[in-house]
């Protein structure tokens, strides 16, 4: 344990495990709450911050696939009191102690508020009326098997809201995850001296990973320091692909998200294709076949992608990945701080 958090290696090192563990759990306890009625009507609005709010991604175009209005909003974004809304507020805050994230659900009526934390004892928990906790799974510093946690939770729950059925492949998924992880390994860490000199990263997704290339984008920034932006597809196409040179492209999706892998690579920038589709390789797009899966399921199975390649660059580019360079005084909330 570094400081109350296992090593990056560590929480990596048994992910799979941990997560298959974590399903069981969360695949009763959200079927629990369906019985009861705790997931009908309005669609969940989750509130997070950094990856909690990119967790939530995929989970929100499940359920409006399905044609329930949901949506993620970033808790520092919006004031407060949070207006007044049929659509329950999910706080979702793997260490339950976000200061933003608190501070939204502490001022809405105590019948909305949910939360979803790996941290059962915390503030956001205690704040909350309904708690789907992830069992308080050890994780690292830079996020790992929490981030994979909390997608799972929030996938397992869009996919029973309001009478949805919860897909039986979840019980497979560790196994998936742990398949993939050994398959890809090796070729990841091949990947990783095209980052040796990098003096930026793009993360780039179709909607249903846009949050994939938002959680990429911060492990890159804070494991191996590499300036990195994620966004979607759409938005990377309307101008902030103009600025692409000295950089690493890393790109998530299909049909489209292979015609701009293409693009960028036939104009001389080195890119990592993320696709369920086997896509030919050229001397500057390296394919990286992961996969196809449900949108919740994908999220995890492509995170992985950018944990193993994250940690073999910091190697390359001789970063700690457990020496973090700032420290925010003003994120996080003490841990024994009581609700309102």
């Amino acid at each position: 344990m570094i400081d109350g958090y296992l090593s990056y290696a560590a929480a990596r090192a048994t992910q799979a495990e941990r997560l298959t563990e974590a399903i069981g759990g969360l695949v009763g306890s959200v079927g629990r709450w369906a019985g009861r009625g705790a997931l009908a009507g309005p669609g969940p609005v989750f509130v997070g911050i950094g990856a909690s709010l990119a967790a939530a991604a995929a989970p929100v175009w499940e359920l409006r696939s399905r044609g329930v209005h949901a949506w993620r909003l970033g808790a520092g974004d919006h004031p407060i009191p949070y207006p007044s809304s049929p659509h329950p507020i999910f706080a979702v805050s793997q260490s339950g102690r976000s200061s933003e994230t608190l501070a939204v659900l502490e001022s809405i009526e105590q019948s909305g508020r949910f939360a979803v934390v790996n941290v059962a004892r915390s503030p956001i928990a205690n704040a909350a009326s309904n708690v789907l906790d992830l069992g308080s799974i050890p994780d690292s510093y830079a996020s790992t098997i929490g981030y994979t946690a909390t997608v799972a939770a929030l996938g397992i729950l869009a996919e029973a809201w309001d009478g949805g059925r919860i897909a039986e492949s979840w019980s497979r998924l560790g196994d998936t995850f742990a398949a993939t992880e050994e398959r890809l390994t090796e070729q990841l860490r091949s990947l990783a001296p095209l980052f040796a000199d990098a003096t930026s990263a793009d993360f780039v997704g179709t909607g249903r990973s846009v949050g994939t290339a938002e959680a990429g984008a911060l492990l890159f920034r804070e494991v191996a320091r590499i300036p990195s932006t994620g966004m979607s597809t759409r938005q990377y196409l309307h101008g902030s692909m103009e600025s692409a040179g000295g950089g690493v492209h890393v790109i998530f999706g299909e049909d489209g998200e292979h015609a701009v892998a293409r693009t960028l690579a036939d104009a001389g920038h080195p890119v990592i294709l993320v696709s369920s589709e086997r896509v030919e390789a050229g001397p500057l797009l390296h394919p990286v076949t992961v996969p196809r899966l449900r949108p919740a399921q994908s999220a995890i199975v492509e995170i992985l992608i950018a944990q193993i390649l994250v940690e073999a660059v910091a190697e390359v580019r001789g970063v700690n990945v457990e020496e973090f360079v700032f420290t925010s005084t003003d994120a996080k909330v003490p841990a024994e701080r009581s609700s309102v």
